[in-house]
């Protein structure tokens, strides 16, 4: 079992990295951190004790004033030391550093001096630092404003704002689960294979999408035209159209939005609706469910899944994982509708009428029993 601490727990790489870790319960134990461990010299000194691996992500990156982003992030690893040399540890700490290393602002110099600072305390104490340089990371629950132009594009698109390019150039990307994946694979990696030896390394990490900012802006808006306003599922044929759809759904105030109305055309010879209107492949399930039956409480982390309701009444509820609010949908076959589950989002499906509930289930890719990407957890 793997000791894991993560410093900026609550940020958005480190709330990905927390609730991915907690899908391998048999393999490690989270390390609880809070940011006021910054203030509090003994619970950070008892934070690095308890720590295998350690992942720096707490750090400032917008402000006013360049020079207090740079004082406050030399501050958090200065102090990050300061505890591993008072207590003796040496964990293997991970820090997250930037492409902006390169450019000529305190931000990318607070990055490069921090990690040269690590790399100087693990060369002195034998210990083990990996540097990640990251290109820009986006996904969902990032902050607009803050996190990334993505995040940015998909608030203002989903809450009728009017997005704006200031320089329409390439961006480089990594979405937040393909950078939690490799920080994993890097700390299996050191934690089987290099556990007693001195690991002082510095890895620059690949984008997985070179995009214009324009394009991805056309991109977010079409989903607002066909999705929003059609119910239309987009192409997602490729990792990248895939994980900017399932970002974009999570900005939606699915309070508001759900569940969506499907038209019901009815004649003489009974009634025909469109449930699911697709520009690229995946499964489609149909499920009968007798009353009083609850079906799911599980969550996924890349598939997109509609649940429409064309017979009888049900309940849907779904939970942001690591969160308390419920969302509840109350949904009625005479008035056909669906809801779509966000990933990371924990959902169920109730029968609550006298009648047997019918259901028909879409999702983005066929099941594979050895890669289900399903994850039981109660709503």
């Amino acid at each position: 079992m793997i000791k894991i601490g993560i410093t900026g727990q609550p940020g958005f790489v480190g709330t990905h990295l927390f609730n991915t870790l907690g899908l391998y319960p048999d393999k490690f134990i989270r390390i609880p951190f809070e940011d006021a461990y910054f203030s509090d010299t003994n619970k950070l000194k008892s934070f690095v004790t308890e720590c295998d691996v350690i992942v720096h992500l707490a750090a400032m990156n917008r402000h006013n004033d360049p020079e207090i982003i740079y004082n406050t992030n030399i501050g958090l690893v200065k102090q990050l030391i300061s505890a591993c040399k008072l207590t003796k540890s040496t964990p293997h700490i991970i820090f997250s550093s930037s492409t902006q290393e390169e450019r000529d602002n305190l931000y990318g110099k607070s990055k490069k001096d921090g990690r040269i600072l690590f790399e100087q305390w693990a060369d002195k104490n034998n210990g083990q630092f990996t540097g990640l340089i990251i290109p820009n990371v986006y996904g969902p629950f990032g902050h607009p404003y803050y996190n990334s132009v993505v995040a940015t594009f998909c608030h203002q698109i989903t809450h009728n704002e009017t997005p704006k390019i200031e320089v329409d150039g390439v961006v480089k990307l990594i979405y937040v689960g393909e950078l939690v994946k490799q920080i994993i694979e890097m700390i299996i990696e050191v934690e089987t294979s290099h556990k007693d030896d001195v690991v002082i390394q510095e890895i620059k990490l690949q984008h997985t999408t070179e995009i214009k900012v324009s394009r991805i802006l056309q991109l977010l808006q079409d989903y607002k035209a066909n999705y929003w306003g059609k119910g239309e599922i987009p192409a997602l044929d490729t990792p990248f159209q895939r994980n900017l759809f399932n970002t974009f759904l999570c900005y939606i105030d699915h309070s508001t939005f759900f569940p969506f109305k499907l038209k019901l055309n009815t004649d003489d010879r009974g009634s025909f609706i469109e449930t699911v209107k697709l520009n690229s492949g995946g499964q489609v399930s149909f499920s009968t469910t007798v009353p009083g039956i609850t079906r799911g409480n599980h969550f996924h982390t890349r598939k997109a899944e509609r649940f429409a309701v064309i017979k009888g009444k049900a309940r849907i509820e779904f939970r942001r994982i690591g969160t308390d609010r419920i969302y509840t949908f109350d949904l009625d076959g005479s008035q056909p509708s669906f809801v779509d589950m966000p990933i990371w989002h924990t959902h169920n499906i109730t029968n609550t009428g006298t009648e047997e509930l019918y259901t028909i289930f879409w999702i983005n890719e066929h099941f594979d029993a050895n890669d289900t990407d399903t994850y039981f957890e109660k709503v």
